[in-house]
Formats: C-alpha cells, structure tokens, sequence
C-alpha cells in the first residue's frame, strides 16, 4: 500500500491501495456478501439469483449513460491518453446486454414485467449524478474503477480453487470473474491512481467519498437480489 502524502492533492499513486486498506471492513462485505457466498458454496437460492440477474440488466442499462459520461470526460481531460481502454468498457456494454437478454430467456424470466427496486434505483440516481459537469473525471473514473472492480473480485470468488459454483452459474462467475476482466480493473484502478495524484484536495476528498458509497451501494444491491428490498 502506498504511503499517503505528497503530490497535488496530498496523495500518490496507490490511493486507491490505501482508501481499499482504510475500508477494508465495507469493502469485503461488498465483495463477500452472502448471496456471493451462497453462490460460491452452491447454496444459492435460484429465485434470488434470477432476481439479481433482472435488477442487474435493469442496472446495466443505466450503468451505459455512466460510462459514456466517464469517456465524455475523459475525452475533455487535458490528458485523454486513457480513451482506448475506457471507449472498450463502453464497447463491451453491448455483448454484455445481450448477454443478459440471453440469460434471462434461458432462465425464464419475462423482463417486461420487471421494475427496478428501490436498492437499484438509488444506484440509478447515484449513476446519474456523474453527468453533471461539475463532477471531475478524476471522480468519476475512480467510481468507474471501484463499481468494475467490487464485480470482478466478486464473482472471481466464486471461481477460485474450491468453488462448489453450480455449473449453470458457472458462465455468469466467469464473465467478471476472469483474468482478462480482472486485467481490464487493474488499468482503470492505474488510470484512477495516477488521476487521483495529480487533482486537487477536494477532488480527491468526493472521490473516496464516492469510492464509499459505490460499496454501500453494492451492498445493497446484493441484499436487495437476497430479499427483494
């Protein structure tokens, strides 16, 4: 973890080592919430798995007008250098929708009677928020970062050596849980680093402020999926 101090803003490049370090607590009941558990000793409740995948299609949905809102910034920011890498997180959003119009087909699910509940509406909100201008792209791709990121270790729980994953979620584990995802977070928690060590005070104070909520958030997304709340 790198040390704090130093550089605009009072940090160096490992920030988000740090703020991971500092909320470690929240950050592994984001990453090893129950219903990930539950999926990864197989004793998921398929009910809530299918309403997880729901919400999830609901959310990507909204996560696209987000993203785009990330690369507009980027493409505004002084350095765009990061574009490829973020235009491909955008570009993956649409194998991604079909990839959920696919699953929920296959598990049954009538997406046209299904609404967003109030867990992932919050999130919407949240989402949201991040078109307004006055929001930085040194916030907003650190919020990109940790949404990606909490997904990835999540799911690639479930795929680690003795897993007891059921095999018909095993493809849904191994979309976020990867190596190839797992590298794609690793360049955006880089791209947020090295943001984050050259904004301002205040920037850097909303991005952890943002990094936080994202967890709450995620949070309650995974009880929302397990209680329907």
């Amino acid at each position: 973890m790198a040390a704090m101090g130093g550089g605009a803003g009072g940090v160096e490049a490992g920030t988000t080592a740090a703020w991971m370090e500092r909320h470690r607590q929240m950050y592994e009941r984001a990453t090893r919430h129950p219903f990930i558990v539950s999926i990864r000793d197989g004793t998921v409740d398929l009910s809530a798995f299918k309403r997880w995948l729901s919400q999830d299609y609901l959310f990507v949905r909204e996560f696209v007008a987000f993203t785009a809102s990330v690369l507009l910034k980027c493409c505004k920011h002084e350095d765009n250098s990061d574009m490829e890498i973020i235009l491909g997180g955008v570009a993956s959003l649409s194998d991604e929708l079909s990839w959920f119009k696919n699953e929920v087909d296959r598990w049954g699910v009538d997406l046209a009677s299904v609404s967003p509940l109030n867990s992932n509406l919050e999130y919407h909100r949240f989402l949201r928020s991040f078109t307004e201008p006055e929001i930085s792209y040194a916030v907003a791709v650190t919020t990109f970062w940790i949404i990606e990121t909490v997904y990835q270790d999540s799911f690639g729980f479930c795929i680690e050596e003795g897993n007891k994953t059921p095999p018909e979620l095993m493809g849904t584990c191994q979309r976020w849980g990867s190596a190839g995802f797992k590298q794609y977070c690793q360049s955006l928690q880089r791209i947020a680093d090295r943001c984050l060590a050259n904004a301002p005070a205040d920037a850097v104070k909303s991005a952890e402020e943002a990094f936080i909520q994202v967890l709450e958030l995620e949070i309650g997304f995974w009880e929302m999926s397990s209680s329907q709340s």
